[in-house]
């Protein structure tokens, strides 16, 4: 059996702290294992929501930041430490990187240009950024690179295993250069057949959004999206691989330089790759805000909302299921109802945003998961989708 270990001396379980945002004045020295606690909400307790979180630190994630929203009731949680060396509970205002949930904003903005016919959904791609698009994607719309029915195939990266990615974690990644690398190969299918996610069609997407308006992709989200709701938290980083402001540290399970398998802090890491697909940093009070907006219709206003919420009638180009993802977000059935929401991970961080259609119940989540961009849901984050939802 492999042998797993944490790079620090001691890990100490530290009890869910739920309610308010702000860590209780008791709270600023290390909490022992004695001393957890069960999670009770200033609204009202969930149970389940509490056992989601517990026992952090462990092998799945080191911290768990959760806010619930809607008119079926408010909760607030957070567990887990801050880092493994001095074992500090987690801080529930921290910033993260929320990864995927960047191309809801992305998403958004394109929305907001197609309503002021700045940009035209059935136009193609190729006549935006005729230099970039070769003509053997001539077909491809701007819809299908926001529904990820494009048939663009992913570009090639210097990393295939999490060890490789941690080498090169401060490699710069130029848009422009991805979609070249993509566009090199034949495509996976034609534009509109099927659907494969991928990152690619919303790094043409942050170029469509530049070409269209003159302006910088992060410059017009901020102008359209953050700044009119006041999401004074949310970020894009650019080329610093740092997270600015108050975090809890990331920690991804991988093997070490003395060959042991362990987890090694991820904290800095560059995310040019994601981009207008995956960049992003916020809060979980600020995308609870983003999507209570969202979900309203103050974010993407009229008939262009439903593009968000309508799924292409094509099936997976692997699984061969129905296909899940819609412009911007993602649908699954949950507690017997639809769920519409967008997941991100970035190593050492998973996100999630969620809500019913009607925005009755919102979940925002931010787990420091160990295994961030495996194959499997990580199992914190699973618990927390069910405990808010109930079962697939």
């Amino acid at each position: 059996m492999t042998r797993i270990r944490l790079l620090t001396a001691a890990v100490l379980v530290v009890g869910v702290v739920a309610g308010p945002s702000a860590l209780p004045a008791a709270a600023s020295a290390p909490a022992a294992a004695s001393s957890a606690s069960s999670a009770v909400s200033a609204q009202s307790p969930n149970p389940a929501l509490e056992a989601a979180i517990a026992g952090l630190p462990s092998a799945d994630a080191t911290a768990a930041l959760v806010r619930v929203g809607g008119k079926e009731g408010v909760w607030r949680g957070s567990s887990g430490v801050h880092d493994l060396r001095s074992n500090r509970p987690a801080d529930p205002a921290a910033r993260f990187r929320a990864g995927s949930v960047t191309k809801v904003f992305t998403a958004a903005v394109a929305l907001q240009l197609a309503e002021e016919d700045l940009l035209d959904l059935d136009r193609s791609a190729r006549s935006y950024l005729p230099e970039l698009i070769p003509a053997a994607y001539k077909d491809v719309t701007v819809r299908q690179l926001l529904n990820h029915t494009h048939g663009i195939p992913a570009p090639d990266f210097p990393a295939t295993t999490v060890e490789e990615a941690y080498a090169n974690r401060f490699q710069i990644h130029d848009p422009r250069d991805m979609i070249r690398s993509a566009t090199s190969k034949p495509p996976e299918f034609a534009p509109g057949e099927r659907q494969h996610y991928l990152n690619i069609g919303y790094t043409i997407a942050g170029l469509l959004i530049e070409r269209v308006t003159g302006d910088s992709y992060e410059d017009q989200v901020a102008l359209r999206v953050l700044k009119p709701l006041g999401l004074c938290d949310t970020y894009f980083p650019g080329k610093n691989p740092r997270i600015i402001g108050p975090h809890n540290r990331g920690y991804q399970r991988m093997r070490l330089d003395d060959g042991t398998v362990g987890l090694r802090d991820v904290t800095v890491w560059g995310v040019t790759d994601g981009w207008a697909a995956g960049d992003i940093i916020s809060t979980t009070e600020d995308l609870e805000r983003f999507t209570q907006a969202l979900f309203k219709g103050r974010v993407v206003r009229g008939p262009l909302l439903e593009e968000m919420f309508t799924l292409p009638k094509v099936t997976d180009s692997k699984s061969g299921k129905p296909a899940a993802y819609a412009v911007g977000l993602s649908m699954k059935m949950l507690g017997g109802r639809e769920v519409w929401g967008k997941t991100g991970g970035r190593w050492g961080y998973n996100t999630a945003i969620a809500a019913t259609r009607n925005g009755s119940r919102t979940l925002v989540y931010s787990v420091n998961a160990t295994d961030a961009k495996g194959q499997d849901m990580n199992k914190v984050a699973e618990n927390l989708m069910v405990a808010a939802y109930g079962m697939p």
